[in-house]
């Protein structure tokens, strides 16, 4: 009896260990290995949802959207995600959907389900009705939140245009190139755990990018700034410009000094000549004193000459 009770045992141990792995598995996004028919030979049109963190996909056939930096399409009663516009896709738990994915309006499901019926169009689906109390209880509040908190959308991932048709690149390929091409944190906790659980890394540095200030290049650090030229004061300048400096006064001449005693009449009468007597000297050629005083010279010589001979006589 205590073997079989040992057994008993060990076997609720085994089952408690492999439900809590699998329940590890299926925590938030699956593996993307699931094929739900969306076949996109190109990336599409995405539109943003006015006040919502969301884009909706409107020339799609289908419940197809982006939020995070994932698509997300909600077919068949089941929500699915991937990190590729065109798969493969991930099944998510409904306990795990993110609250802006359910939040949704009605009026942007372009194909809605069938109970979705007499629903408002600008009011999300009623999830609660739909998946039941234990879901309700769980996700209590999820339709309530303040409309000024809601987070700017994610950038689009467009990188994926030039990967259309034969260029889609497979599963194996896919995590490196978005992290290579897209520089995106995701906010939602279940998404970073799906990337790391599917061997995708979460760019952490591409947040920390947008937001560094901007630095410099190499040749704008080693420039060296600009030097002023040194100010100097006034009375340096003064001293150093010759021109600037205040003439000196000359005494006055002999002959000024008896114009100054002239009466006034008498001094006014020798001012009035003064400017004729000097046009009268500028008019007079330069060389003109020269020839006079050689004339003069020849005559003078010529007198004391004569002068001379007369004297032997």
């Amino acid at each position: 009896m205590r073997k079989i009770r040992y057994g008993l045992i060990a076997l609720l141990m085994l089952l408690c260990s492999a439900n809590a792995s699998v329940a590890g598995v299926t925590i938030g996004i699956g593996l993307p290995n699931v094929s739900i028919g969306i076949n996109l030979p190109l990336f599409p049109e995405l539109v943003p949802v006015p006040g919502y963190p969301v884009y909706y996909a409107p020339e799609v056939s289908g419940n197809y959207f982006f939020y995070d930096g994932m698509y997300w399409v909600y077919q068949n009663d089941n929500w699915y995600a991937s990190s590729w516009y065109n798969g493969p896709w991930g099944y998510v738990d409904p306990i795990y959907v993110p609250l802006y994915i359910l939040r949704i309006p009605v009026g942007y499901y372009r194909q809605p389900p069938g109970y979705f019926r007499g629903w408002q169009s600008n009011a999300p689906p009623r999830w609660g009705e739909h998946w039941g109390r234990s879901w309700e209880q769980r996700r209590s509040g999820w339709d309530q939140w303040k409309r000024g908190s809601t987070p700017r959308p994610a950038p689009l991932p467009t990188y994926q245009r030039q990967y259309t048709g034969d260029r889609y690149p497979p599963v194996e390929q896919q995590p490196s190139i978005r992290t290579q091409q897209y520089q995106y944190e995701p906010r939602e906790e279940m998404i970073r755990q799906h990337f790391k659980q599917s061997g995708q890394k979460t760019p952490a540095a591409g947040r920390v990018k947008q937001e560094a200030p901007q630095v410099r290049s190499p040749q704008q650090q080693e420039a060296p700034a600009p030097q002023r030229q040194p100010q100097h004061p006034a009375g340096d300048n003064e001293k150093a410009t010759p021109a600037q400096a205040t003439p000196q006064q000359r005494p006055p001449s002999t002959q000024e000094k008896r114009q100054q005693q002239l009466p006034a009449a008498q001094r006014q009468q020798q001012q009035q000549h003064a400017p004729q007597d000097h046009e009268k000297q500028n008019r007079e050629p330069r060389g003109g004193g020269q020839e006079h005083g050689q004339e003069h010279g020849q005559e003078h010589g010529q007198e004391h000459g004569q002068g001379q001979g007369t004297n032997r006589d």
